[in-house]
């Protein structure tokens, strides 16, 4: 696999930063501060699901960035049949943007598997995530020094899996795409839409829930050693 490979490009949340639990710690905290009284794993079923619509959603250009925070939130607050306040739903969205980046736990094997990286190849970010809070969660979890090169949507305009995104990176990291691999946890996003341009791929399949569908996939990120 690693025949002529270069630079490896990562995607960032629920690929090295485990989104879902430090989501989970966030809502725990702003749930707490607000005397927003549900039951956290009752809420987080519901939410997490409505979440990932959303960000299909702003994937396709139809959210915006101020719907996604504010739909998500009233959605899941509808389903679960609580009365939340317009208000106090704008307030529990900019809260949980400020809170969240203050949870920084990475996936099993992140930092390893950087530093195992970092003196073979280029390392490099592609996310869809929002500038401010990816820059923080970099910082703060300590991986921003591991990346020559971090492109995100809000820069580039499109978001993966628009082929935009990804030229602009490989320009980025003055890199060809048959020297180059991507590494995401989405298929539709990272894996579909880095192969359109010519890119090499791992899926990171952490919940395993694709073997089978012919593309080469680790549960874990330290079997990326095998690959890389």
């Amino acid at each position: 696999m690693n025949n002529g490979i270069k630079h490896v490009f990562f995607d960032l949340d629920h690929t090295l930063w485990d989104f879902d639990k430090n989501s989970g710690l966030t809502f725990k905290k702003i749930f707490e501060l607000n005397n927003i009284n549900i039951e956290l794993g009752t809420f987080l079923k519901v939410y997490e699901p409505i979440n990932l619509k959303y960000w299909k959603l702003y994937r396709e250009e139809r959210v915006s960035k101020p719907d996604l925070r504010y739909g998500r939130l009233k959605e899941a607050f509808d389903t679960l049949g609580v009365s939340v306040k317009d208000d106090m739903i704008n307030h529990l969205s900019e809260a949980y943007i400020d809170y969240l980046t203050t949870f920084n736990h990475l996936f099993e094997g992140a930092i390893e598997i950087l530093e195992y990286l970092q003196y073979k190849y280029h390392l490099h970010i592609i996310t869809n995530g929002f500038e401010e809070a990816q820059e923080r969660k970099m910082q703060n979890s300590k991986i921003r020094s591991y990346f020559k090169t971090v492109t995100n949507s809000e820069m580039v305009g499109v978001k993966k899996p628009n082929p935009k995104i990804f030229n602009y990176a490989l320009n980025s990291a003055e890199a060809n795409p048959n020297e180059s691999i991507m590494i995401g946890d989405s298929l539709e996003a990272d894996i579909a839409g880095a192969q359109k341009v010519g890119m090499r791929t791992i899926h990171f399949d952490y919940k395993d829930v694709h073997n089978g569908d012919g593309n080469v996939r680790v549960k874990q990120l330290k079997a990326l050693i095998n690959h890389l």
